[in-house]
C-alpha cells in the first residue's frame, strides 16, 4: 500500500484569485503547492487589456510569501469589444498565456462576457493566427434552458460551430461538469483539451440537498447528476492528456455563501492537491495522478514541465471548517468539516 507519493510538481490551470486584500490569502494558499497557475481575469472591472494583466500581475507578485516560486499566467477577459489588436498584443506579451471566454451572465462577474460569439468572429480568428488558446466557459445562458442541460446546449450550439469555424484554435472547455462535454472533448479532432475540478469529480447534485441545502457545495457550472460524475472520474483517470487539473477554486466569504442569492464557487486552494489525491486514492489510480497533475497541462499550454517535486502522506486529516479571509468574517474551505486521507508534507 502507498503511503508517501512523489509528484512532479503540479500546475493549476484555472483559479480565481480576487484581488486587493484576498490576495494576502489566496496567493500563499496556491503558491505553497503549485508553481503556476492561469489565473481567471474576472475581476470587477474585468482585466480586458494587456496593461490591467500586466497591473494584476505585478499585485499577485507582491502577495507571494518570501522564499516561495510561484508563477501566475495571466489572461485577458474578452468581451464584444475585444479586437484582433487586442489579441495581437496580448500574443506579444511575455505574460498572458490565453483569454477567457464567459457567456454574459453565466457566472460570477460575467455581465461584461460576450453576448454573441458570431460578433467577434475576427477576434477569434486572430486567436487562431496569433495560437492564442481560448479557454471557455461553457454554458448556453438562454434562460429557457434548464440549469442542468446548460453545458450540453452550448456544446450543440455553441462549441461544435466555434471549432467548424476556427479547426486550429486551441480551446480549453474549463471545468467540465457532464459526460456530453467528455465526450465531446474525446472525440474531437481539434486541438481540445478540457478541465476537472475537485468539486465535479468528489461530488454529484445530491450532495447540494444533503442534511439540508448546503451553499458551499454551490458552484458554476452546477453539480450534475451521478452518471455524469462518474464520466468524469473515468476522464480524470484515463491518461487522455486532453484532462488535467483546474481547482476552478473561487473563493468568497462565508456570509456571501450563506446568503439569499449566495454566491457559486468552491474555495479549494488551501487543500487542493489533498482533494485530487483522496479522490484517485479512493478509485485505486493513484499512479495516474501525476501526469494528470504535473504534465498534460503544461503539455497543451506548450511549457516546460516543472523539474522541482512536491511529496504527498496518506496521513488523514480533518480540513478545518473556518479560514481567516480579509474583511470579511472568514471563508469556509471546500470539504470544511471532513477527511481527506492525504496532505502534503
Amino acid at each position: 500500500m502507498t503511503e508517501e507519493l512523489t509528484l512532479t510538481r503540479p500546475d493549476d490551470w484555472h483559479l480565481h484569485l480576487r484581488d486587493g486584500a484576498a490576495l494576502r490569502t489566496t496567493v500563499p494558499a496556491t503558491a505553497n503547492v503549485f508553481a503556476r497557475a492561469i489565473v481567471m481575469p474576472n475581476l470587477a472591472p474585468p482585466i480586458t487589456t494587456v496593461a490591467a494583466a500586466e497591473a494584476y500581475r505585478a499585485r499577485i507578485l507582491e502577495a507571494i510569501p518570501r522564499g516561495l516560486h510561484f508563477e501566475p499566467l495571466m489572461t485577458l477577459y474578452l468581451t464584444d469589444h475585444t479586437t484582433p489588436d487586442d489579441i495581437r498584443a496580448a500574443a506579444e506579451s511575455a505574460n498572458v498565456f490565453a483569454c477567457k471566454l464567459y457567456p454574459s451572465g453565466a457566472t460570477t462577474n460575467s455581465a461584461a462576457g460576450v453576448t454573441n460569439i458570431d460578433a467577434i468572429a475576427p477576434t477569434l480568428a486572430a486567436m487562431e493566427e496569433h495560437d492564442l488558446p481560448l479557454l471557455l466557459h461553457g454554458e448556453a445562458t438562454d434562460p429557457a434552458v434548464d440549469v442542468f442541460d446548460r453545458e450540453k446546449v452550448f456544446i450543440d450550439r455553441v462549441l461544435a460551430p466555434l471549432l467548424d469555424h476556427h479547426p486550429a484554435l486551441r480551446v480549453v472547455f474549463e471545468h467540465i461538469t457532464t459526460a456530453d462535454a467528455v465526450q465531446f472533448v474525446e472525440e474531437s479532432a481539434a486541438p481540445i483539451a478540457a478541465t476537472l475540478t475537485p468539486q465535479h469529480l468528489l461530488m454529484n447534485r445530491n450532495d447540494l440537498f444533503t442534511n439540508g441545502l448546503r451553499p458551499h457545495n454551490y458552484c458554476l457550472p452546477v453539480l450534475k447528476r451521478r452518471n455524469h460524475q462518474e464520466a468524469l472520474q473515468r476522464a480524470a483517470t484515463s491518461a487522455n492528456p486532453r484532462f488535467f487539473l483546474g481547482t476552478d477554486s473561487a473563493p468568497h466569504a462565508t456570509d456571501a455563501k450563506q446568503s439569499d442569492h449566495g454566491c457559486a464557487g468552491c474555495y479549494s486552494a488551501p487543500h487542493a492537491l489533498p482533494l485530487y489525491a483522496h479522490f484517485f486514492d479512493s478509485v485505486n489510480a493513484l499512479d495516474r495522478l501525476e501526469p494528470f497533475a504535473s504534465h498534460f497541462g503544461p503539455d497543451f499550454y506548450r511549457l516546460p514541465r516543472n523539474t522541482t517535486t512536491i511529496t504527498l502522506r496518506k496521513q488523514p486529516h480533518l480540513v478545518p471548517d473556518h479560514l481567516t479571509y480579509p474583511d470579511s468574517t472568514g471563508i469556509t474551505p471546500y470539504w470544511a468539516g471532513a477527511n481527506l486521507t492525504w496532505q502534503v508534507v
